[in-house]
């Protein structure tokens, strides 16, 4: 299973599918469990879109994602460039956010609340992320997307 949810993640029309998905509005069939991240490319400029699992939902206040491929991911480097952001949640389209980049305790800690919620998922998941970083304990990059702007 592992193995095939990496190749999942490393096949671009696969892993992309999910935004045509909730672009049509139709996110809400994926449950509060994932989000479409809307952002803009640090070079240039275009408009980019993620799907990304939300690791704690804070809401109305924020939504918490975390970076499984670390700093290299496209999108966290795009967030630090330029942290503000729409948010595309469920029955919500194109809420606007600002990102926040959590420091490795506050990231840490919020994981740790994560893996003793699904114990099981985390498992897996963090199979994934250290076969796709070739790191047995790879660093998680935790941001927070502060909803309203």
């Amino acid at each position: 299973m592992t193995g095939m949810l990496g190749r999942f993640l490393t096949m671009p029309r696969l892993a992309r599918a999910p935004i045509l998905v909730q672009r049509a509005g139709l996110g809400w069939l994926f449950g509060p469990r994932l989000l479409l991240l809307e952002h803009t490319g640090r070079r240039s400029r275009a408009t980019r879109f993620t799907t990304l699992e939300v690791v704690e939902d804070q809401r109305p206040q924020a939504l918490i994602v975390a970076s499984g491929f670390g700093e290299r991911a496209q999108w966290y480097r795009n967030l630090r460039a330029h942290p503000q952001c729409h948010v595309w949640h469920q029955f919500a389209r194109r809420v606007p956010a600002t990102a926040e980049l959590l420091d490795q305790q506050a990231g840490a800690a919020v994981l740790a609340r994560y893996q003793r919620a699904h114990p099981r998922l985390w498992a897996r998941l963090r199979s994934v992320i250290s076969e796709a970083t070739g790191q047995a304990d790879p660093q998680i990059p935790v941001v927070r997307l502060r909803l309203g702007g």
